[in-house]
């Protein structure tokens, strides 16, 4: 009698963790999917300094698959593969950077998505993970927030 409690208690823990990792993988697809595309940033900063204007205005995001790239103009900024724990409170985004001037390092952030904006704050590479959307000098933090790029509407075609 015990060995049948004991492998029905473990099919039951089984079956709830099977399914609170299945909850947890469509989380992260729904929100990878969201994130895909071309952003361009509305707003910037710094160790609590403000982005200069000139240089958010060229600033772009692009996402594909689990990879990063952001350009200033026609510079490369950096390229990172990206993870996201959408189950943590704020949601988790780490970068492994794989171009760059940081390239080789992690750097640790949060992040909130609202239909085409996302927003989000990064740790300096090494440092703790932000646990808000704050930012002061000298808190070696970034936060910046993107607005997705809406799909070139196609020209009907002329008749000819």
């Amino acid at each position: 009698m015990k060995t049948l409690n004991y492998f029905v208690t473990f099919g039951l823990a089984l079956y709830l963790v099977t399914a609170v990792l299945a909850r947890d993988s469509d989380a992260i697809k729904k929100d990878m999917a969201a994130l895909q595309g071309e952003w361009s940033m509305l707003s910037g900063s710094a160790d609590g300094q403000p982005m200069p204007e000139e240089l958010r205005q060229q600033m772009k995001r692009v996402c594909v698959g689990d990879t990063i790239t952001v350009t200033m103009g026609a510079q490369m900024y950096l390229k990172a593969r990206i993870t996201i724990d959408p189950s943590s409170k704020p949601k988790t985004i780490d970068y492994e950077m794989t171009d760059g001037p940081t390239k080789g390092k992690k750097q640790l952030g949060i992040y909130e998505l609202n239909g085409d904006t996302f927003k989000a704050s990064f740790a300096a590479p090494g440092g703790e993970r932000p646990n808000d959307f704050e930012g002061k000098v000298g808190d070696h933090r970034t936060l910046s927030v993107w607005k997705r790029q809406k799909e070139a509407v196609s020209q009907p075609e002329q008749n000819k």
